[in-house]
């Protein structure tokens, strides 16, 4: 195993050393197509599984028509399990032939050096670099000469709002601060109907939140080698996450054990003013449910709390940079099979089915641009222009489940109702070196 790859995983997480944990991948020998499988790692869909898997075994079918080869997935649930993963497959040397990882993870993966770099040949083999909306190579690697991650999807962050629970409390449009959100969720809580959908017990949503409410302070979490974690700002940006639903009472108790889709369900019920953190890929649910007709797009709030304006240093932050992006293994031995398959699920067709079945956008420009005419899409193009990349170090899968983490330890507390600055503190505190550990090890 090569020192440097040791050296970008070690502590990151607990490795589990065994060559099994990730599957084949390694061993069809040679390239071509009849008989063999290609490995790839992909996040479950829990919010729509059953069509998740149907769209898994058309795109074996269509892989197998057009290569003669089979297409074998294994989905991770979590930041935490995409993690291990990676680290698994990298120090054991086999395991998924491609991955797709969510953008903030490509960092992480890059730091490895254990994927292929994109080359001219590379990208011509899936169609071009020019096949691909510029911005979402934004975090395929640290410039343009170091690239490991092809596009997939897209996934600009927004939040949605209830027409009729708005204009019922005389709120005349969506707030553009976080203090209003706050002041505009008071105005719509009563009763059984709360301002705010937010999903606590989420894998991927709470770091977000924080991260976001930073950036708009000025706070970009990392400065070069140090972690910020341990700063007013990040302090500020928990308690108003937190107090949504210990102090303002504008979350739905239950909302302690919510998942995201959990989340999506509670505001399709039309009983909830707003649902934070959300990408097109509700919409589907939201036009089966009762808020049918009733809801919007809005940007999420681009100012931080305790301010009614950004200060000079402030980032208008809409939000991450995020979606889904491919690596090729560099250990597999079915590279030519692994770019077939990139191609096959970055070409227009596949991608606009894959919109529509599951609401990401496109990442192939081609397909992007068929959809610029959708008016509900208006404040998710405008939040994908506004979307800002997290810092690209491989430390950054560490300190973004830091951050989670502090959420997690928080739950039995919010679940009695309240939760003080001390415990706070003491959390931010562990995740901060916990982040200042892992940019130590980048080094």
């Amino acid at each position: 195993m090569n020192f440097r790859k040791l050296t970008a995983l070690a502590g990151v997480a607990a490795l589990a050393l065994t060559s099994a944990a990730c599957g084949g991948g390694g061993d069809e020998g040679g390239e071509g197509g009849d008989g063999k499988t290609l490995n790839v790692l992909i996040a479950a869909n829990t919010q729509y599984p059953d069509e998740f898997a149907a769209w898994q075994k058309d795109i074996n079918a269509k892989f197998k028509a057009a290569t003669g080869a089979e297409v074998k997935f294994e989905t991770f649930a979590s930041a935490n399990d995409e993690l291990t993963k990676i680290q698994t497959s990298v120090v054991s040397g086999s395991g998924p032939d491609v991955y797709a990882v969510g953008t903030t993870f490509t960092p992480t993966a890059y730091s490895t050096g254990a994927f292929v770099k994109l080359g001219d040949e590379e990208w011509n083999k899936i169609g071009g670099k020019d096949k691909f909306n510029p911005a979402a190579l934004g975090i395929s690697g640290p410039d343009e000469q170091n690239q490991v991650g092809i596009p997939w999807v897209s996934r600009p962050f927004v939040m949605a709002y209830n027409t009729d629970m708005l204009k019922a409390a005389g709120i005349d449009k969506p707030a553009t601060t976080w203090d209003e959100l706050g002041q505009q969720a008071k105005q719509m809580t009563k009763g059984d109907e709360y301002g705010l959908a937010i999903a606590y017990k989420d894998n991927f949503d709470p770091w977000k939140f924080v991260w976001g409410m930073s950036v708009q302070a000025g706070n970009p979490l990392v400065d070069g080698k140090t972690a910020k974690l341990q700063d007013p700002t990040v302090q500020k940006a928990f308690d108003t996450y937190f107090g949504w639903l210990t102090r303002d009472k504008v979350v739905d108790p239950a909302a302690v054990g919510w998942t995201n889709p959990q989340a999506v369900a509670a505001f399709a019920k039309g009983k909830t003013g707003y649902f934070m953190l959300t990408t097109p890929t509700a919409i589907n649910s939201l036009e089966q449910g009762a808020v049918k007709g009733k809801w919007k797009f809005a940007l999420l709030p681009t100012v931080p709390p305790g301010a009614t304006s950004r200060p000079p240093n402030g980032v208008e932050a809409a939000s991450i940079l995020s979606g889904d992006n491919l690596l090729v293994a560099d250990y597999s031995k079915n590279k030519d099979l692994a770019f077939e398959y990139v191609k096959l699920v970055t070409d227009q067709e596949t991608q606009l089915d894959y919109y529509k079945k599951f609401g990401n956008l496109p990442a192939n420009a081609a397909a992007l641009q068929t959809l610029s005419s959708d008016p509900q899409l208006g404040p998710v193009t405008e939040a994908a222009k506004k979307s800002v990349a997290t810092p690209f170090t491989g430390a950054w899968g560490d300190i973004q489940l830091a951050l989670t983490n502090v959420a997690v330890q928080s739950l039995p507390d919010l679940g009695k109702g309240s939760i003080s600055t001390q415990q706070i503190d003491a959390r931010i505190a562990d995740a901060q070196k916990s982040a200042q550990t892992a940019l130590d090890r980048a080094k």
